[in-house]
């Protein structure tokens, strides 16, 4: 935890404020919530009342659930890949997130047993319903989220400015999709990741292109 000096972006006054270089969820339950809520990084102006989001990097643990997070815009140092040599020897899923809503997520996905591989397969395979068999409008999607798991079925929704969709998958049938393409869908923990759509949908356009 740290004290630093920050700049209102709407009035230009300096305030103090409190960050976090790392949340241990375990040992901390009440910053893994305010993680999931943003409110770890909710700011208000003392001087002019305005209320703000603030990101900056920050290390996520969890020893029950076995992964860590890294919370940054920037590929990951030398230093933290150092340390995650032990951890993947323990059985830990090690990801870098690149925005506040990417770690809430991850939180949810890691905490419900699934696979963040499996998520953002089935989010692609609902995104390609909702624009070809729902006629569904691509421009009209504002987010593509995980809701949950439950009973091996994974809950997708798809938000646009009106309400949006919501998609159902086997959990089942997207860990056969993973299992018959290994090789595809291979993830190193020891490079803190990022698993995003962009990620799934880079790997289906490669695929593409050597077909």
């Amino acid at each position: 935890m740290s004290e630093i000096k920050y700049t209102c972006p709407y009035c230009g006054k300096e305030f103090d404020i409190t960050t976090y270089d790392s949340v241990h969820a375990d040992d901390d339950p009440d910053l893994r919530e305010r993680c999931i809520s943003g409110d770890l990084f909710r700011y208000s102006c003392p001087h002019c009342k305005k209320d703000f989001m603030i990101q900056y990097p920050l290390v996520y643990s969890d020893r029950e659930h076995q992964f860590v997070l890294w919370l940054s815009t920037q590929e990951v140092k030398d230093t933290l890949k150092k340390q995650a040599i032990p951890l993947i020897a323990q059985g830990y899923r090690l990801r870098r997130v690149a925005t506040i809503q990417q770690l809430a997520e991850k939180i949810q996905i890691f905490e419900d047993g699934v696979s963040d591989v499996a998520v953002e397969l089935a989010k692609f395979d609902s995104f390609i319903d909702f624009t070809e068999n729902r006629n569904g409008k691509k421009e009209d999607i504002t987010a593509i989220e995980y809701q949950r798991t439950k009973d091996d079925v994974m809950k997708i929704n798809i938000r646009t400015d009106d309400k949006g969709m919501s998609f159902l998958i086997p959990a089942g049938s997207l860990q056969e999709e993973l299992d018959q393409h290994k090789d595809r869908y291979a993830v190193d923990d020891s490079e803190f990741p990022l698993i995003d759509s962009q990620w799934m949908t880079e790997l289906f356009q490669e695929s593409a292109g050597k077909a």
